[in-house]
């Protein structure tokens, strides 16, 4: 697979990292703040399912629990695994959450653009989650 265009999305949230890290590691809390990537969030064994704003199923596997922050998953469509990078790393008393979007090779400039809004969407409403 070529290189892809990325972007980095970061957000501060005025709360302790282990605290952020402990509420976005636990993916029975993405409907809470991830609408972005789709609803209907079930758990079967270590996966789960859901989908995604077209009604398409889609499958998730999460990192393990850790101490380094790292919320990395794997996001199964189809016959294609999207690794999505993610991080809360401390910020003075609180936390930054970043995540690497990437452009797949079938994605148009506008449909990754509008993967970003959807994931800073969802940033913005961990933060608000978090902050309330």
């Amino acid at each position: 697979m070529p290189t892809l265009n990325s972007a980095t999305l970061s957000i501060t949230i005025d709360r302790p990292w282990t605290e952020v890290y402990d509420f976005a590691s636990d993916p029975a809390n993405l409907s809470q703040w991830a609408a972005g990537l789709g609803s209907g969030f079930e758990r079967s064994g270590d996966k789960w399912t859901f989908h995604d704003p077209s009604g398409n199923p889609v499958t998730m596997t999460f990192a393990e629990r850790n101490d380094l922050g790292v919320l990395d998953h794997d996001v199964y469509v189809g016959d294609q695994i999207v690794h999505m990078a993610m991080r809360v790393v401390p910020n003075g008393d609180g936390a930054e959450v970043t995540l690497l979007v990437l452009q797949l090779p079938d994605m148009s400039d506008a449909d990754f653009a509008r993967d970003q809004g959807a994931v800073r969407k969802d940033l913005d409403k961990l933060k608000a989650v978090l902050e309330a």
